[in-house]
Parts: C-alpha cells; sequence; structure tokens
C-alpha cells in the first residue's frame, strides 16, 4: 500500500518502533510522521519509507493539534 499524507503508520525500526504516527510530509523515499506527543506536527521525524508499515486507516490532518491527533491515534491503535 502506498504511504500518502494523512496516512497512519507503525514504526518498525528506531526508538519509536511499534509506535503508531501520521504522515505529514513525504519527499522521494522519506516520510515524516508525528504523533502529536513526542514527536509534534510542528516538529515532525523524518524517517525511511522501508522503517515504516502502512495502515488501512487514514487521519485528516487540516486544522489538527497535537491532542486531537493523539486522541485519534489511541482509539486507531486500540490502546485506551
Amino acid at each position: 500500500m502506498k504511504i500518502n499524507v494523512g496516512s497512519v503508520v507503525k514504526a518498525n525500526a528506531g526508538r519509536d518502533g511499534g509506535g503508531f504516527f501520521v504522515v505529514i510530509a513525504t519527499e522521494k523515499s522519506y516520510c515524516f510522521i508525528a504523533d502529536g506527543k513526542s514527536r509534534k506536527l510542528s516538529n515532525p521525524k523524518r524517517k525511511n519509507m522501508k522503517h515504516v508499515s502502512s495502515t488501512d486507516s487514514m487521519i485528516d490532518i487540516n486544522d489538527i493539534t497535537d491532542k486531537q491527533l493523539r486522541i485519534k491515534l489511541r482509539e486507531l491503535s486500540g490502546t485506551e
């Protein structure tokens, strides 16, 4: 599945491995991801697309706050 802006992804490698993030932007073979807690929307993490797994979920990131993003990702990941 192609990774687009707004896609929910799971990090497979690195310190953030196992966490769920939303893709803020893409650039060649990299994506910029944020989760609203450790990585805010204003300072996303640059991650190689090889190190993330795509999920079937999408989040509309227009006019979303970090708190709203955390809530949506928590709902999608199944951890309350």
